[in-house]
């Protein structure tokens, strides 16, 4: 049983339908991913990093555009200042951005929308998120002139300026409420590293016949609707939000893969692989063709429930078939085991029985919860796989089996099927996007446990045990590369499910040597968890994020470092950092760096009734103003655009240069007077901090926004 689980974990690892990467000679009627990877090394020059404002942004947007008229294609930049607004982080974003707006073929009606976002974090120079993106439309706009452009709708490719500070780029295409009544389906290309097949992750509603023309179209599937269902919980954002908001049919693709790399100064064009670029091309192309000639109306229709098989099968169903077929799955295995008396009469304690599945459930989550704990207490770092997973992961596995072990010495033979049947029940009713994980395989083995009740039944629980396996360890597979074992319990969870499915089988008969199997089991799991926590946590290929800062406030300097799980020793002999993180206009390990000797930003503040103005004088990339609370923020407005506030504590971030001496106007609910935080913010270190970048080990980067210098000062507001 233990091989049979590891051989469809392997095939879904490795025998995921994926295409093979064509070269430079590849038809021109057909995507290239080394077409689309020489345009990426023309996007990309030196490989700086280009966050919206920087004159890195800017280069990359004339090379854009010297690409576009290459291609004959008629190209306009279009700049103005956007913001928006983020509640559930207490954030007002904004941003001086600049997008590029193509029209790729002429056509009537509402316009197919190719997107991507030009711009990349400050650690990193963005190759995967989101120059791949770029690329990848060009290699498609290049594809479909040479199949002749004669769809009906037009077909227009927008780059947006300003994803990473805040949906901004898109925001502000999206002010134009014509934009959005022009637009009948927009298809957005994005990257969570650089490797993985390219996911259908995200649809607009009523999705059903989104995904039969996907199903048609593209030649390889990873799509899902769980997908979606985890998405909408996550606060997380593409450009692709601002669309569905404004109720935009849409399509969300993104490979996932190698998150070491993701945002770091590794997102580089040699580490993209060849094969995500292939299928993110192909999934781009055939659907931007068939869109072109597609009727809308015909796509509208109800939610779909779906998942793909190895990428090789997309099985889906309209969700409002999800509940009546759970139920009659379930009416037939709750059948099943009744007319099976022989069963019925091979349990003896029948409630005890009935309990093992989520009993194995919880069982495996403890146990990686352990397993996970003493990696950890014997590495130091919170995430001790980070860099070689393979033995934390072989460490889950094994204890994951041993309890499934355990727990199908009392399971029934069908006990685990009336619990699937059970939550697709459940999830039918209130998360259909994670129903046909349940269901499929419901859908196989209800029947299969039905006509078996005379006789073959090894056979029926076989079948309905591979069905179980391969959903649930393909899923299980695949929630690795979004957050690593760091978050044990997406393996656990999803590890358990698949066994069981299988428990069943492993409850059959008499079994001999289980005793042996679970300690075994136990065993080579605790020693796989102790060899874990023995390997280096982070290494020069999976490096640790770790930003370093130079901060200045009330006349005092200080270093600043990522409250990481461990401060390496070679900064701590580079700095007297603090022996744990503080609290200093950020959390971070502090260490004192003499007095304060840069200008501090500054504001001049007038006020007429419950109206703020402040005129900044805040030399930097990019300011930040913390509002407290008290002063009871309603609305903001900056070069003309007004963003509505909830009252609560807000942290604007003006996040390009001409920000640094902008016009702010505050709209407070409170008359009291108020102290604001201003911060201006550029991206690096003092000279000084050179002893800090070289004592930084090779197997730590900086992230996301990457190194910095803060200088902070509080601007007084007087009472109305």
């Amino acid at each position: 049983m233990a091989a049979l689980v590891v051989a469809v974990w392997l095939l879904a690892v490795y025998a995921q339908s994926r295409p093979a990467p064509l070269g430079l000679d590849a038809p021109a009627t057909q995507f290239s991913a080394a077409r689309a990877d020489a345009v990426l090394g023309r996007l990309l020059g030196d490989q700086q990093p280009r966050p919206a404002g920087s004159t890195a942004n800017a280069a990359f947007r004339e090379r854009l555009l010297k690409e576009l008229s290459g291609l004959g294609v008629v190209a306009r930049s279009h700049t103005s200042m956007s913001c928006s607004s983020a509640e559930r982080y207490g954030v007002i974003a904004c941003a001086s951005v600049t997008n590029i707006v193509a029209g790729v073929s002429p056509g009537s009606g509402k316009q197919v929308l190719l997107m991507a976002h030009m711009d990349s974090v400050g650690a990193g120079p963005g190759a995967g998120d989101d120059a791949s993106g770029v690329a990848t439309i060009l290699e498609a706009i290049r594809a479909l002139k040479a199949r002749g452009l004669n769809g009906e709708h037009p077909i227009v490719a927008l780059f947006t300026d300003g994803e990473e500070s805040g949906l901004l780029g898109a925001s502000a295409f999206l002010r134009e409420p014509l934009r959005a009544a022009k637009t009948g389906v927009v298809i957005n290309v994005e990257a969570r590293g650089n490797q993985g097949v390219s996911y259908l992750f995200q649809t607009s509603p009523g999705d059903s016949r989104l995904v039969d023309l996907y199903a048609r179209s593209v030649p390889n599937f990873a799509a899902s609707s769980l997908y979606a269902e985890i998405y909408k919980r996550l606060p997380n954002d593409t450009d692709l939000s601002p669309f569905l908001a404004a109720g935009v049919t849409s399509y969300n693709f993104a490979f996932i893969g190698n998150q070491a790399h993701y945002h770091t100064p590794l997102d580089r064009r040699e580490n993209i692989d060849p094969r995500s670029l292939q299928q993110h091309g192909d999934n781009l192309l055939e659907l931007a063709d068939a869109l072109s000639h597609a009727d809308y109306e015909d796509l509208k229709g109800e939610n779909a429930i779906y998942l793909d098989v190895l990428g090789r099968w997309l099985p889906r169903l309209p969700q409002s078939w999800g509940l009546p077929l759970s139920l009659g799955g379930f009416a037939m295995i709750a059948l099943a085991g009744f007319l099976t008396r022989r069963e019925r009469r091979e349990i003896r304690r029948p409630l005890l029985a009935f309990l093992m599945p989520p009993l194995l459930l919880a069982g495996a989550v403890g146990v990686g919860f352990v397993l996970h704990s003493l990696s950890a207490w014997i590495s130091g770092q919170a995430d001790p796989s980070f860099a070689h997973p393979v033995y934390l992961r072989l460490a889950l596995a094994f204890g994951a089996f041993a309890v499934a072990v355990l727990t199908a010495r009392v399971a029934g033979p069908i006990s685990g099927w009336r619990w699937f049947a059970g939550l697709a029940i459940v999830c039918a009713i209130w998360a259909p996007g994670l129903a046909p994980y349940f269901l499929f395989p419901v859908l196989i083995a209800a029947p299969l446990l039905l006509v078996t009740v005379r006789g073959g039944r090894g056979f029926a629980l076989t079948v309905s045990a591979l069905a179980g396996l391969v959903i649930w360890l393909s899923l299980n597979a695949a929630t690795e590369p979004l957050m690593g074992l760091k978050v044990h319990v997406l393996f656990t969870v999803t590890a358990a499910f698949a066994l069981i499915a299988l428990l069943p089988l492993l409850a059959r008969g008499k079994q001999r040597g289980w005793g042996l199997s679970v300690a075994l089991s136990m065993l080579l799991a605790i020693g796989f968890a102790v060899t874990a926590g023995l390997q280096p946590a982070y290494s020069s290929a999976a490096p640790e994020r770790l930003n370093l800062g130079y901060a200045e406030l009330d006349g005092k300097a200080s270093w600043l470092a990522d409250p990481v799980s461990r401060l390496p020793e070679a900064l701590r002999a580079a700095a007297n950092f603090s022996a744990t993180p503080q609290r200093l206009l950020e959390t971070a390990y502090v260490a004192p760096a003499g007095v304060a000797r840069h200008p501090a930003p500054t504001a001049v503040v007038s006020r007429s009734g419950d109206t703020v103005t402040l005129d900044l004088k805040a030399a930097g990339d990019s300011v930040m103003l913390a509002v407290p609370a008290e002063a009871k923020l309603q609305a903001l407005t900056l070069a003309g655009v007004t963003t509505p506030a909830s009252g609560q504590r807000v942290v604007i971030i003006c996040s390009t240069p001409d920000c640094s001496n902008a016009r702010i106007t505050l709209k407070l609910g409170s008359p009291d007077a108020a102290s604001l935080l201003l911060l201006a913010q550029r991206r690096g270190l003092p000279p000084e901090g050179a002893k800090l970048l070289k004592a930084r080990p090779a197997e730590a980067v900086p992230s996301r926004g990457g190194d910095r210098t803060v200088l902070a000062a509080r601007i007084a507001v007087p009472a109305q």
